[in-house]
């Protein structure tokens, strides 16, 4: 179980420890006044309330998975068994029952999701098993429609990982880890994907978790690069945060959006010690809450 870090800024940016302990924190999504993560290395789905306490929230026996939530009414949250290629479903009561099945489609893990306002998810698959040691293959990415069918809407992307769709429903953008891009789709009024096209290449850095900030620019994190770094549309970047080491994934939150909230670890992880940490900066461009 992580530990609440006592409050204590350091580095350039003012950045601070929220927790330690982590095994392997992921997915960071801010949903209800919380920040929720996944922690791949213990299998838990962690909330973080304003107080810094951690709780388990579910336990999920995945390596790798990840959340999303579909959109009011329903607004039940979404987890990617990427081991077991399916998604999930959180129930009232706690339970994770069956959502889609994502066998069909690839035999390979799954990585992330991400859903709009209509309650299409978005999962991609990276084509291969990273951790197993297999030659890197093509990724996809595939649709699941709100009445559970699925069906592939992408192909040929080079280690698919994070992925953000924009608050008006027109955009999804997926980090290309393999190709130092990011790529945008226009969303098709079937949920389909077209239009693919360039949103940013970065150059010397492999994305990894992403999300858009109230500009419409994008932060991205990356491992082997130990940094998070905010670009536009086009490439150019913004602001760059250096970490001491691997920065896996981020999510803008708390009370006014504007807290910068950062999953990271050393990588290779060292054996049998955990160095996950969620920390956290003040940034001046607030995300969309929700």
């Amino acid at each position: 179980m992580p530990e609440p870090h006592p409050a204590a800024e350091h580095g350039a940016d003012r950045m601070r420890t929220v927790l330690t302990g982590l095994a392997l924190g992921e997915s960071p999504r801010w949903h209800d006044g919380r920040l929720w993560l996944c922690d791949w290395g213990a299998q838990e789905l962690i909330t973080v309330g304003s107080d810094g306490r951690a709780d388990v929230a579910a336990v999920v026996p995945s390596f790798p998975f990840c959340i999303d939530w579909l959109p009011e009414p329903d607004g039940r949250l979404l987890v990617v068994a990427g081991g077991d290629r399916r998604l999930l479903r959180r129930e009232a009561d706690g339970t994770l029952a069956p959502y889609a099945d994502l066998r069909p489609l690839s035999d390979r893990p799954w990585n992330e999701v991400a859903v709009d306002g209509r309650g299409n998810a978005y999962v991609n698959g990276i084509g291969f098993d990273l951790m197993s040691g297999e030659a890197p293959a093509p990724g996809l990415l595939a649709l699941v429609t709100p009445d559970g069918a699925v069906r592939r809407v992408a192909d040929d992307l080079a280690f698919p990982n994070g992925m953000a769709v924009t608050p008006d429903g027109s955009t999804l953008i997926v980090a290309e880890s393999y190709a130092s891009r990011l790529t945008a789709f226009t969303i098709a009024p079937d949920g389909g994907l077209t239009d693919r096209r360039t949103w940013a290449e970065v150059a010397g850095s492999a994305p990894d978790g992403i999300c858009l900030d109230a500009e419409g620019s994008v932060w991205f994190a990356d491992v082997p690069g130990r940094c998070c770094v905010r670009v536009r549309e086009g490439g150019e970047v913004l602001r760059r945060i250096e970490l001491d080491r691997g920065c896996f994934s981020c999510a803008l939150g708390g009370p006014d959006g504007r807290t910068l909230f950062l999953t990271a670890a050393r990588w290779p992880p060292p054996q049998g010690v955990r160095t996950g940490r969620l920390l956290a900066v003040e940034v001046d461009v607030p995300g969309h809450l929700h």
